[in-house]
């Protein structure tokens, strides 16, 4: 079966399927034109029903847009991913709330003990690591569905941007991504992916 005739067997239109997926690139280059609140506020707005275990929410965003906060953001990443953060319209660092437990009251109201589940740090540490990872997911499919480009990094000194950007201590970067319209030679070539018989097995 062709790549075209899986894509008429789901439900999303072909259209939609490959600004989602198939047509999308991770930036390395941006346009100057500017990201607005509103498009950041429609963003959060469609990714926020993602799921969560126990419907937990962990992930939290730091917007940076001044030259001041993106000074302070520029001497943590590697080398490699400085130009590109400096250049970007946008840049939000991607988080986990390890306190995420204390809004469960809130959002998983129809359990009181929940948040006691995760009385443990450890414990409580791992579910929110995991959980905003399934959100920083969610975050990147919602820039793309914005028509916009995401340019995600994980090449950057946690530690460092922790004490400058989180220095209570709760919550813990994840992702730092670069947002914006595609700048010229945005691309690299086109990776290969691994075919479905590489991935999937049935037990």
């Amino acid at each position: 079966m062709t790549t075209t005739e899986h894509a008429q067997r789901l439900s999303l239109s072909e259209d939609a399927q490959d600004l989602l997926f198939r047509e999308a690139r991770t930036a390395n280059t941006f346009s100057d034109e500017p990201v607005t609140d509103e498009q950041v506020r429609a963003i959060y707005d469609l990714v926020k029903w993602g799921p969560t275990s126990m419907n937990q929410q962990p992930l939290r965003a730091v917007l940076v847009r001044s030259d001041e906060a993106r000074a302070r953001l520029l001497p943590h990443l590697m080398e490699g991913n400085r130009a590109k953060t400096e250049q970007a319209p946008l840049v939000a660092i991607l988080a986990a709330d390890t306190d995420f437990h204390e809004k469960l009251p809130e959002v998983f109201p129809h359990a009181p003990q929940a948040k006691e589940i995760f009385a443990e740090e450890g414990f409580r540490t791992r579910n929110a690591h995991l959980n905003a990872s399934l959100q920083v997911g969610y975050f990147l499919l919602g820039v793309r569905a914005a028509g916009l480009a995401a340019g995600p990094m994980t090449g950057f000194d946690a530690a460092g941007i922790n004490a400058e950007f989180f220095p209570e201590g709760v919550r813990q970067v994840l992702v730092v991504v670069n947002i914006g319209k595609p700048g010229e030679n945005a691309w690299m070539e086109r990776l290969p992916r691994l075919d479905y018989d590489q991935v999937i097995t049935t037990a």
